[in-house]
């Protein structure tokens, strides 16, 4: 990281998925350079195999090439995806906004950006929601629709969480607001989203819903059948703290 302040900290967690980063990052960095906003872009490696490592670091070399302030940090192990977005939050504690955006562009880098226009003009933390409107598409199977919906009722249920939509892979969160919590988050895999924002509301924190188009990516690292269990648990931590 520079020694320069960042103002806007944007996060892409990965993990052995260097394949799907080429095609978004390049969309990404071409965004980036066209807005010309204040952002220091990391990839932030949960501990890929070390070729992985090998190729996250050539592909930030020629996403350089389009827009220069990106950074690579690697985890010493894998630990989830919560863990490492918190930990390369954590490069930059000044950054008066903190951002990150899925690998698999299920968000287009232009949605993100777009974010992030909206969070700094309104001065709020802005939330990428997964919604059908006259202007947005979500495109998902039909389990992965079920097993959205099914979780934002239980969390509505255990937490009090009222959010269209906690799990979306675009956020930015004011600074001020995730340093204030993040000393209470333990949430180290895909329920780090849920945690944030069930922290964030109960400290009084507020956001803003934006409707994004989203579509579902081959090969993505979430499986319902696998997943679902461990994120109810973790709800179930979440009630119990």
């Amino acid at each position: 990281m520079p020694d320069t302040p960042t103002a806007i900290l944007l996060v892409t967690p990965v993990w052995d998925d260097s394949v799907r980063l080429a095609g978004f990052g390049s969309e990404l960095a071409r965004v980036l350079a066209e807005k010309r906003l204040p952002v220091r872009w990391v990839i932030a490696d949960d501990g890929s195999c070390g070729d992985e490592r090998v190729s996250l670091e050539r592909l930030a070399n020629t996403f350089r090439e389009v827009y220069p302030h990106v950074g690579v940090h690697h985890a010493a192990k894998h630990r989830g995806k919560g863990a490492v977005v918190r930990e390369a939050w954590g490069l930059a504690n000044e950054a008066e906004w903190l951002a990150f955006v899925d690998a698999d562009g299920s968000v287009s880098a232009r949605e993100m950006i777009g974010l992030i226009e909206a969070a700094v003009a309104g001065g709020i933390s802005v939330l990428g929601i997964r919604k059908r409107t006259v202007t947005t598409r979500v495109v998902e199977s039909f389990w992965r629709g079920i097993a959205h919906r099914g979780f934002l009722l239980v969390a509505r249920l255990l937490l009090g969480l009222r959010c269209e939509d906690l799990q979306c892979g675009a956020k930015v969160i004011r600074g001020d607001d995730f340093r204030r919590v993040a000393p209470i988050l333990k949430e180290d895999g895909l329920a780090f989203d849920s945690e944030l924002l069930a922290m964030l509301s109960r400290h009084g924190m507020t956001w803003a819903g934006i409707a994004v188009n989203w579509t579902e990516k081959e090969n993505g690292k979430v499986r319902v059948s696998r997943d679902a269990w461990g994120m109810l648990a973790a709800l179930w931590r979440l009630r119990g703290r």
